[in-house]
């Protein structure tokens, strides 16, 4: 497959996650954001903000931060245990901020909290952060403590997901330790139990972690497909922070291997998520890999623009490690120039930044390339104390593989002072380095000291240059080879994703097609309930009783009843045929066309029965809106089939309100009840339709709206089992709602 293809094929895949999930984010946020606006209860308000900031959390971390100070004074108010999650609230803030000192500081804050801790999850929170912490401070056996505390109680609540996040914290120590074997031990652990939690976002952390215990030890490959599905599984759980991070972190493997162009793919996508959550700090740390590309392309002036902007957005947040970075990157740009007075002082400031943040492997890092730059400006002595003091760090406090290029660069160091038996000392010792990567390199190095050291004698210094010549040209030719076979292996890899991103692609599209399909006979439903509902209102039999009351009022000369009937029967059938169709019409209008249907009703019986119809003012005055003639039937039915206008006292009423997120509708009439009604000829005969037809309307909107709606029919009088009340349920909707 062509390159174009492959970058569009990624590209491709990842604008199509991006675009569905900011599809969701906003919809999610417009709830959150309502339901913690509408509540009145000051605890449940509280818990409603925290959820709205654990949202923000993973999806816009400058609102994030907005809200922390807020939840922090509201949790003031309330228990200790909200008051914990409060402060945990912000710890996370803090450190997606990047400003280490103060996230560890505040972690030292929740230790008297330890003992008032009634609930085991907050205990196992509480020593999980201050195992981090210990573990920080490379404090072993104090982070081992807190963690064994956190394994009593973790699986006391039987929590698989504490349990996993333990035993990566576990596999995070042991890796600090260069325990290779505990480490990836416990990480395997995680993984299961992060499994058996159902928790992706874990999942993922757990993963990512194996990937960085790979990484550590030297093995790239391996911690390359591992960060693969962590970033997969950050993805599926909308874990946009943890996504930019892996995204990141899959770029600077790419580069470590010379694959450019990925790399910088990976990087600008990092980018790309953190401006669309706001993370300004991730901008910044994405802008300082962008320059590293560049840099590694002798692309100096982008690089140099890229680093100083990182720098500029970096400074904004306190983070140590990215200023150190950025200005150890910039300081590397400089010493490729050859201004080594300019290299010099970005990597005194990079040194600065590495110290206050604690970073001791970034340290050594320093101290390295600043002896590299004494080496060049033939500073010998100096280029030494400064190696030395690398490889002590990195025995001491890092990973030790890290010291093999010190070793190489003290070689170089030696050999040009032509202390040859000392070179090839140091470059043995380089040369035991597991990375297959430098074998070829380290032999024509080897290969290069052996022969100057036994050409000391012999004075054969041109035959010597000229086999080094012929070792470096055999060197590239391998590294070639080595760069094909990894080529290889990415287009394989390119064809895997390919093939799932089809499967995707076809999944999505029957999915689709089935919505589709489900969509269209909903509407024909709708549709088909629409008519027969409007042939339900223009009942023949009301219709035709109502000419005959019109008839009765010209024979009797009664022009006042007469016109009077005809103009409200008039107007309700215009009302019925304007309004019957739609989804919903606003109560307002339902109320017009009850009031007309029970007028017409009651002149048609000659008054001889009582109506009311009482809405809650709330309902007018908030837009509500309701499906068009929803209470008929049973109007119908009472004063038909529950002989109303027979009587003495006869009456019905209607009563519309809110019930929490639910519309109630109760019609109730004092008629002969269901069970007289069953006792009447005409009555067992008649099939009621439109009750069918309600309930059906009933169970539509319930699906349409993911709410269940429902219909009770009861006695209005249970002893003397007369009359009826109907109860009816709907979702609640409003004017404004339907309109969006």
């Amino acid at each position: 497959m062509k390159p174009f293809a492959q970058r569009f094929l990624l590209v491709a895949g990842f604008l199509v996650f991006a675009v569905a999930n900011a599809l969701a984010v906003s919809g999610d946020e417009d709830a959150l954001r309502r339901a913690y606006l509408g509540e009145k209860n000051t605890t449940k308000k509280y818990w409603r903000l925290v959820t709205l900031g654990k949202f923000y959390i993973l999806n816009n971390v400058q609102k994030a931060d907005s809200v922390r100070n807020q939840i922090l004074m509201s949790s003031r108010q309330e228990n200790d245990s909200a008051r914990v999650y409060a402060l945990i609230y912000d710890l996370e803030v803090e450190k997606l901020r990047g400003n280490k000192s103060a996230y560890y500081n505040k972690i030292l804050q929740l230790q008297p909290f330890i003992n008032r801790m009634k609930s085991p999850e907050n205990k196992v929170q509480i020593f999980h952060l201050l195992a981090e912490y210990h573990l920080s401070q490379r404090d072993f056996p104090e982070a081992q403590l807190y963690l064994d505390e956190a394994q009593i109680f973790a699986k006391k609540t039987r929590n698989y997901g504490f349990i996993g996040e333990n035993l990566r914290l576990f596999s995070m120590m042991e890796m600090e330790r260069n325990n290779k074997l505990m480490a990836l031990n416990y990480v395997d652990q995680a993984i299961g139990y992060a499994r058996r939690a159902s928790n992706k976002s874990l999942l993922a952390s757990c993963l990512n972690s194996q990937a960085k215990i790979y990484n550590y030890f030297g093995q790239v490959e391996l911690s390359v497909s591992k960060n693969f599905i962590a970033l997969q599984l950050a993805k599926e759980a909308n874990d946009f922070p943890k996504i930019a991070d892996y995204q990141r972190q899959l770029g600077e493997a790419q580069l470590t291997i010379y694959n450019y162009r990925d790399a910088a793919q990976y990087f600008i996508q990092a980018k790309e998520i953190a401006e669309r959550i706001h993370d300004d700090r991730m901008i910044g740390l994405s802008l300082t890999d962008i320059g590293m590309v560049h840099f590694a392309k002798k692309e100096m002036t982008k690089a140099i623009t890229e680093f100083r902007e990182a720098i500029k957005i970096l400074q904004r947040f306190s983070d140590d490690e990215g200023l150190g970075k950025a200005h150890l990157q910039l300081g590397n740009v400089y010493r490729e120039q050859a201004k080594y007075n300019d290299a010099l002082r970005y990597y005194n400031q990079a040194l600065v930044f590495f110290e206050s943040a604690g970073n001791r492997a970034e340290i050594a890092s320093v101290y390295h390339v600043v002896g590299t730059v004494f080496e060049k400006q033939g500073k010998h002595k100096n280029a030494l104390n400064y190696l030395n003091r690398a490889v002590e760090i990195r025995k001491e406090f890092g990973f030790t593989g890290g010291v093999y290029p010190s070793y190489r660069a003290i070689a170089e160091v030696y050999k040009k002072t032509g202390n040859l038996n000392l070179a090839y000392r140091y470059l043995e010792l380089y040369s035991n380095y597991s990375d297959s990567a430098k074998t070829v390199e380290v032999g024509s190095k080897i290969a290069e000291i052996s022969e100057l050291y036994r050409a000391e004698q012999r004075e054969r210094l041109i035959a010597i240059q000229a086999d080094s010549i012929e070792l470096q040209r055999k060197a590239k030719d391998l590294t070639s080879a080595k760069l094909e076979n990894t080529e290889l292996r990415n287009i394989f890899q390119t064809y895997v994703i390919i093939g799932f991103l089809l499967l995707l692609l076809f999944g999505a599209i029957i999915l689709y097609s089935r919505w589709k399909q489900r969509t269209i006979k909903q509407m024909q439903k709708e549709a088909e309930m629409s008519q027969v509902l409007l042939r339900s209102q223009m009942n023949p039999h009301f219709v035709f009783n109502a000419m005959s009351v019109i008839q009765s009022y010209i024979y009797e000369n009664d022009t006042k009843n007469s016109t009077k009937f005809l103009v409200n029967f008039s107007k309700l059938m215009r009302l019925i045929l304007e309004n019957s169709s739609k989804e919903f019409i606003p109560i307002k209008t339902e109320i017009d066309i009850l009031n007309k249907y029970l007028e017409t009703q009651k002149l048609r019986f000659g008054d001889r029965f009582e109506f009311g119809v009482h809405v809650d003012e709330r309902l007018i005055d908030e837009g509500t809106v309701i499906p068009p003639m929803i209470t008929q039937p049973f109007i119908e039915n009472a004063i038909e089939h529950g002989q109303l206008h027979t009587i003495d006292g006869g009456f019905i009423h209607v009563r519309i309100s809110k019930d929490e997120e639910m519309l109630h509708i109760i019609i109730e009439d004092n008629g002969i009840g269901r069970k007289g009604a069953e006792q009447n000829k005409k009555s067992k005969d008649h099939k009621s339709m439109a009750m069918k037809i309600t309930q059906d309307r009933i169970n539509n909107l319930s699906y349409k709206y993911k709410i269940m709606g429902r219909m009770e029919i009861e006695d209005y009088d249970k002893e003397l089992e007369r009359g009826t009340l109907v109860n009816i349920y709907l979702p609640y909707k409003t004017e404004t709602v339907i309109l969006q």
